[in-house]
């Protein structure tokens, strides 16, 4: 395996990300879109979910694809940002056709970012806006770090942010993952710089600093209140996948995100990954392909996330540091 050209999500062909922020109230979207209808899967691991449009993407249901995917802040408010993103949809003939009507399918996913220093005194949320104009950026380049729905994430003491990271296998497959770490538990080992996902680092992409010491008498004291967290992500190939294995790639993701978590999936996150296939390239093997695409998302999430940390910049008024700060 190696990182894709960009080492984004979108080296899968036919993806495209936009983010948009508002760097006041320290929030943002993002918006996954494909140039076509793609089929999706979810998985929800933690215990505090917020989100739109999941129940569908079930295998026995009848919408089986769906024309974009939406990561957003707000809390519950953030839900707003999916509905501007159906709607510049359905403005350009995008959707599911019942009679003469279109309807967007646009699954999302909310993370809490309602404390972290930004102004919140809006009379009307700022959502609906924002998912419009992360479409409107869709392209294939996007920023990482403290960009779209990673604007105002914190990850336990740290500053949290949008991460992505890409994989070809051997067989030429892509699979690349998009994730915004708003995470209770830790990305980095005990009181030092070190990454739990440094042992599926590549090319040195989060600092090459190499595994730490994990203590394994730790336990831990997340200073949280309930629903102030949670990781939600991304994970795509351009693989032909039914909505059950794409369902079962998403399950397989959720290892990526306790490897780079830790804690990861409390009752206190709402934990959740996405999984989107294109439908470019036929498996070769249903089964040992389908394996090899669960253990790559894995991989690939686990790096996003330390990516979306590591990236992160400061702003005024921010409540944690960056890892830059902390760590130089």
């Amino acid at each position: 395996m190696k990182p894709g050209a960009r080492n984004l999500i979108t080296d899968v062909a036919g993806l495209r990300v936009g983010n948009a922020a508002d760097t006041s109230v320290k929030t943002g979207v993002s918006v996954l879109v494909g140039d076509a209808p793609f089929v999706a899967g979810v998985h929800v691991m933690g215990g505090a979910p917020g989100t739109r449009e999941t129940d569908l993407l079930a295998p026995d249901k009848l919408v089986q694809e769906v024309d974009a995917l939406v990561l957003s802040g707000g809390s519950s408010f953030g839900l707003d940002a999916a509905s501007g993103v159906a709607d510049a949809l359905r403005a350009a003939g995008r959707g599911f056709a019942v009679g003469d009507q279109r309807v967007p399918i646009v699954p999302g996913a909310i993370l809490f970012d309602l404390l972290n220093g930004g102004a919140k005194d809006w009379a009307d949320t700022p959502y609906k806006q924002l998912g419009r104009a992360a479409l409107e950026a869709a392209g294939t380049e996007f920023m990482i770090g403290t960009s779209g729905a990673g604007t105002g994430a914190t990850a336990a003491a740290l500053k949290g942010g949008l991460g992505s990271a890409s994989v070809v296998l051997e067989s030429g497959l892509t699979v690349g993952a998009l994730v915004a770490v708003n995470a209770l538990g830790s990305v980095t080992m005990g009181d030092g710089p070190e990454f739990w996902a440094a042992p599926f680092e590549m090319g040195g992409e989060f600092g090459a600093k190499g595994p730490g010491h994990h203590d394994p008498h730790h336990e831990p004291h997340p200073e949280a209140r309930l629903g102030q967290s949670t990781t939600i992500a991304i994970v795509a190939t351009d693989a032909v996948l039914t909505q059950a294995q794409a369902t079962r790639m998403a399950i397989a993701a959720h290892d990526g995100m306790a490897r780079a978590i830790v804690p990861s999936h409390t009752p206190l996150d709402g934990d959740l990954v996405f999984a989107a296939a294109t439908g470019a390239h036929p498996l070769r093997d249903p089964v040992f392909d389908a394996l090899r695409l669960g253990h790559a998302a894995a991989t690939c999430l686990a790096r996003a996330i330390a990516r979306g940390v590591y990236h992160a910049t400061p702003a005024p008024g921010d409540t944690v540091p960056t890892w830059h700060a902390r760590f130089g």
